[in-house]
This record gives structure tokens, C-alpha cells and sequence, in this order.
């Protein structure tokens, strides 16, 4: 009849050495942290096998990288956080091989790292290591060293490890995997619905034709341009683009916290670290591991947050507020600012190192003045998600209303055409016209003052005379109408032809052609 060899190893043991493995598997399992499971694993580990010290690795996301999670011994704060090859030291030949090892003298072993010795200030004699397997995965390793009562580690001692293992590397899963839950979850509660690019005007094809060329990499964006233009939609739109799509995408922004509140946020703090510091907390890099980082108004950030960043950039680790022990992280950061921080870094208020390490992808958002033949999409794309949140079944805009919003030159951007697209709809019942919109975009002096008119159709003279007290209003409504009945009569009412020399849209044209009476004269 087989034998159980989980159960002649029990038999083998002595009590004091079962219950006390049994009490750390009820202590691992009861964990649902992620680190405390881990810390409870190497505690218990280090406890039964009487051993000198004891650590977890697991494998990164990637797969191609083993993380010390926890250890405790001589140098273990040191320890924790290290990252070496998935196929490096004993560790990656269990992984490689998903089988427990006894290695008596590292000295004479070829795959022992003395680097982990060197940065924990300790001498590895003798070694036991144990694979972490679930569904027939392996998912990390667990280690214990030189024993404290003898020489060497004997076989029974393996068949200990492996016993703990086997009852352990479940509950190390679960708990992992509820903890990248948890921190999806969050991130996804935190981040806005990912929006779109819309339009197709040639300067913001331009911006994601950029978009489009850094996404597949893990290279620093930097996205400029004035407030309101679409930054964090652009954003998304790299991060979409990018293998990272399926990972979180973390949006935060650097204007809306004090200094000490953005490093709290950003990096987490440990329990105490300051008044109200109750418990642990991961930041958003931990938040966004795997993913993309957004810092919007990057601009605004204080010089000691942007100390600790260029860390994250150079190194790929940071240390939470108030804690010590290093973290890695896998993040993607993106970032967005409608200052010069080139100037910024001269005046000594954005540090130029930070600035160059940033600006190796720069992309510019073009202000919605120079694109608008974009207003009826945005516009359009707007409206369709306004009509659900305010029980509106069906939206549109008048030809009028529509042609008056793509000639004002919209100073707030796309974030203000959003506003007032929103007011609007607010106003009408279904369908919006030139009464649902502000008196600014509606205004005589909206086409006249246009930054899309060139500089070939200034008006030289007026067909209307004009007197010294003569309004104002009055004055560049005549100037606007000769403007248009000129460059029709130039290009024999082609209105085509006479919107592109105007550098207006054909349906603002139209509206300027009905608002005057203007008629095309019988040839």
C-alpha cells in the first residue's frame, strides 16, 4: 500500500514541532494582507526550523523578476524589496526546477548570489529552500538559513519546509491576488471613466500621431499646453495604447494637496508617520503598479516631492513617509503642465534634472482655437453623454447655435466648451440655439476678433459709413459684413472657396451669410 509522505512526515515529528507548525499555518491563513501573510510565513519559518534567518520571494508580474517580499534575520530591512533574475541564485533554480533544495555549503555551490550577502551583512553557511506552488504554479520560494543548534539542516528539516510550503503557498496567492484586487478596485473607483480623443483637425492628428509612436514603450511623457485642452484624456489614450491598457491607469493631481499631503499620496505612509496617520496606507504608485501614473500640473509640485519622483525615475523605488524599507515599482509615469519648466527650473522652483528626465517624450495639446473644426464633434460627443445624466433622450444643436460655437475662440478651451454645452442643454428643451448660449460666443464681434481669420482678408474699408460715436458693436458688424461680402464676391459665392479663405468652417460662413441677408447676386 503507498505511503502518504505528508503524513510519515507528521508521524515523524515530534509534538512541540507540529503543533507549532500547525498554529503558523492557522496564523498564515487567517492573514488576508498580502504582507502580513508573507511576514507571518518567514516569522513561523524561522521559528520551527530554529534557523538563523528566513525570507519569501515571489516572482514579479512579469514573471522575469524575483522580489524579496519579507525576510527576517541579520539585514533583513536591507533585504526586503531586492530584486534579482527570475533564473538567479538557488532561489531561481527552484523556480526553474519547482523543487525543494538542501545546500550544505554555498560555499561550493555555483548558483549561491554573495551579493544578498554582501547587503545583508551576514555569511550564508547553510541553505534550505523550498518552492511556493499553487495550481501546479510556482509562485515564489521560500528560504531559511544556517541553523541555530547544529551544523547543517538535515533531510527532515526539508521535508519540514516543504510541508509549510505546500499548506502556506495557497494562502500566499490568495492573499496576493486579493490584494491586487483591492488595489484595481481602488484605482478604479479613483480614475474617471477613460474618455477619448475626439477630432480630426491636422494639429491634433499631429499630437497622436506622437501619442501613438511612445505608447508601446515604458518611456517618461510629458504633456504640455494651456489649461483645458485634453491633457488627461491624452493621457489615457497613450496608456490605452500601450501593453499596460489592462494595468491600472492612477490620475493625480499635484495642485490639489499641500506638499506633505502630495508625499503621503503619492508615496503612502506608514502607521504614525504623522497626526492622523492611523494605519498603513499605499500610495498611488503602489496603487498603480504594472500601470501608468498621470501627474497632472506637474508644476505645482514642491522640490522635496520632486526629489523623492526623480528617485522613482532613476531607481524604479521609493520609501513611504515615515517608514524605511525600500519599494519597487513597475510604473509608467506621465505627466502634464501648462507652465515653462524650463524657465521654472531657472528660477530655481522645478529642479532641471527632474524637468530632463521628463521631457523625453514632450507632446503639446493645440488650444481648441486652432482647431475648430473640431467644435461640432466635441460638441456632438458631449452632448451624448449629457443626454443619460440629465434625462434627456435626445440632444442636438441648431446650425446657427453650432456655427456661432466654432468661430468664438473658446479661451477656457475644451473644458469650457464642455460648460457651456452643458448650460446650454440645461436651458433648451432637446435642441439648443443661439438663446441657450452666452452672450460672449453669440456677440457681433465673435467672427471679427476670430484668431482663425487670416491675415489676406482684413477689411481695408467698410461699406457702411462710420461716425466717431458710432457703437463699437456696430462698427465691426459693418466691418465683419463687407469681410464676408467681399471674399464671396472674390470667389464668385463659392462658399467653400471663401470659408477656406476666411480660415473659418463652411457652417460659420453660412451663419455669417444669413445673419447680414446676404444674397448672391443674379450673374
Amino acid at each position: 500500500m503507498p505511503t502518504d509522505p505528508l503524513t510519515d512526515t507528521a508521524t515523524s515529528m515530534d509534538r512541540k514541532t507540529l503543533l507549532a507548525l500547525v498554529e503558523a499555518s492557522h496564523a498564515v491563513n487567517a492573514g488576508l494582507e498580502l504582507a502580513e501573510v508573507f511576514n507571518h510565513l518567514v516569522r513561523s519559518a524561522a521559528d520551527v526550523l530554529q534557523a538563523q534567518g528566513a525570507s519569501v520571494l515571489m516572482l514579479s508580474e512579469s514573471g522575469d523578476e524575483l522580489i524579496f517580499r519579507s525576510a527576517v534575520g541579520p539585514g533583513s530591512k536591507a533585504l526586503i524589496g531586492t530584486r534579482i533574475g527570475a533564473d538567479q541564485g538557488i532561489a531561481g533554480q527552484v523556480i526553474k526546477t519547482g523543487r525543494a533544495t538542501r545546500i550544505d555549503d554555498t560555499g561550493l555551490n555555483r548558483n549561491f548570489l554573495p551579493d544578498v550577502d554582501r547587503k545583508t551583512k551576514t555569511r550564508t553557511q547553510s541553505l534550505l529552500a523550498a518552492p511556493l506552488v499553487h495550481s501546479k504554479q510556482t509562485v515564489g520560494v521560500v528560504e531559511v538559513i544556517n541553523p541555530i543548534k547544529k551544523k547543517q539542516f538535515t533531510d527532515r528539516d526539508l521535508d519540514l519546509l516543504k510541508l509549510f510550503a505546500n499548506l502556506t503557498a495557497s494562502a500566499a496567492r490568495n492573499a496576493q491576488a486579493l490584494d491586487r484586487l483591492a488595489r484595481d478596485n481602488q484605482s478604479l473607483r479613483e480614475s474617471a471613466p477613460a474618455p477619448t480623443v475626439v477630432g480630426n483637425s491636422p494639429a491634433i492628428r499631429a499630437s497622436l500621431r506622437l501619442a501613438r509612436k511612445v505608447a508601446p514603450t515604458r518611456t517618461s511623457v510629458l504633456l504640455t499646453g494651456q489649461t483645458g485642452t485634453g491633457k488627461e484624456v491624452m493621457a489615457r489614450a497613450v496608456h490605452n495604447l500601450s501593453p499596460r491598457r489592462d494595468q491600472p491607469f492612477v490620475a493625480v493631481n499635484c495642485a490639489a494637496l499641500t506638499e506633505t499631503l502630495l508625499e503621503s499620496e503619492l508615496f503612502g505612509h506608514e502607521k504614525g508617520a504623522f497626526t492622523g496617520a492611523t494605519d498603513q496606507r499605499p500610495g498611488r504608485f503602489e496603487l498603480a503598479e504594472g500601470g501608468t501614473i498621470f501627474l497632472d500640473e506637474i508644476g505645482e509640485m514642491g522640490l522635496s516631492s520632486q526629489s523623492r519622483l526623480l528617485r522613482v525615475l532613476q531607481e524604479r523605488e521609493f520609501v513611504r513617509v515615515g517608514g524605511t524599507q525600500t519599494l519597487h515599482c513597475d510604473v509608467r509615469v506621465i505627466a502634464a503642465t501648462n507652465r515653462d519648466l524650463l524657465a521654472e527650473s531657472s528660477l530655481g522652483r522645478f529642479r532641471e534634472d527632474l524637468y530632463y528626465r521628463l521631457n523625453v517624450f514632450p507632446i503639446e495639446l493645440p488650444p481648441l482655437s486652432e482647431r475648430l473644426e473640431d467644435v461640432p464633434a466635441l460638441a456632438a460627443h458631449f452632448l451624448d453623454q449629457l443626454g443619460p445624466d440629465l434625462g434627456i433622450e435626445s440632444l442636438s444643436i441648431d446650425e446657427d447655435a453650432l456655427a456661432a460655437m466654432s468661430s468664438y475662440h473658446w479661451p477656457g478651451n475644451i473644458r469650457e466648451l464642455r460648460n457651456v454645452t452643458e448650460r446650454a442643454a440645461l436651458l433648451s428643451d432637446g435642441r439648443i440655439g443661439l438663446d441657450a448660449l452666452p452672450r460672449e460666443i453669440t456677440s457681433e464681434s465673435s467672427f471679427i476678433d476670430s484668431p482663425a481669420r487670416t491675415e489676406s482678408s482684413t477689411p481695408t474699408t467698410s461699406s457702411a459709413p462710420e461716425t466717431p460715436n458710432q457703437p463699437v458693436g456696430s462698427r465691426l458688424a459693418n466691418q465683419e459684413r463687407e469681410l464676408v461680402h467681399r471674399t464671396l464676391t472674390q470667389t464668385g459665392w463659392n462658399q467653400s472657396a471663401a470659408a477656406r479663405k476666411l480660415g473659418v468652417t463652411r457652417d460659420v460662413l453660412r451663419y455669417r451669410v444669413k445673419k447680414y441677408n446676404l444674397e448672391k447676386p443674379d450673374f
